[in-house]
């Protein structure tokens, strides 16, 4: 049986008015993680633009340090949201099954508005990227019940903790 490993998780606001003081979503995700027992790698507000958003993200996957990227805000349909846009394009594997099971649980808090979430994960450069809502409450929701088991050695079956050293093998 594995242990807990301590991850170090960088997390990502995408917002156009939110400030490290007003960031309730960012807040709830670098409080969560350090409760859980992982490192704040980095944090980081930047505005919701394709551009901005992949050049951090491209930054922090660049980092060996770091294991994890999660990101809040920026996966709605409006003009503005652009956080699948901007990211996807980095995934070298994309996890359908993450946006797909947040979907199923959000839809027991938030009914059929869950549709208007484009929240998606995957695999960049061997970190493994997390996109979530911009809400805390979706935020509560991701880390509770997909990403705090999910990123501790411990969780059985499997989880993905234990295949971030895997992630660099070759075919």
């Amino acid at each position: 049986m594995s242990t807990f490993t301590p991850l170090n998780i960088a997390v990502l606001t995408v917002s156009d008015s939110r400030t490290l003081a007003t960031d309730s979503s960012g807040k709830f995700l670098e409080t969560a993680l350090l409760e859980a027992g992982h490192e704040l790698a980095k944090r980081a507000i930047e505005r919701d633009d394709v551009y901005r958003l992949r050049a951090k993200v491209s930054e922090w996957i660049a980092d060996p340090e770091i294991n994890v990227v999660l990101t809040t805000g920026g996966t709605g349909i409006t003009g503005r949201d652009s956080t699948p846009e901007a990211l996807q394009p980095l995934f070298d594997k994309t996890i359908e099954g993450f946006g797909e099971l947040f979907r199923q649980l959000s839809f027991n808090e938030i009914g059929p508005s869950t549709l208007q979430s484009r929240c998606l994960a995957g695999v960049a450069n061997a970190t493994l990227v997390f996109c979530l809502p911009g809400s805390s409450g979706a935020c509560r929701t991701g880390w509770e019940q997909i990403l705090r088991p999910q990123l501790d050695a411990t969780t059985r079956p499997c989880n993905f903790a234990d295949l971030i050293p895997r992630l660099r093998e070759q075919q």
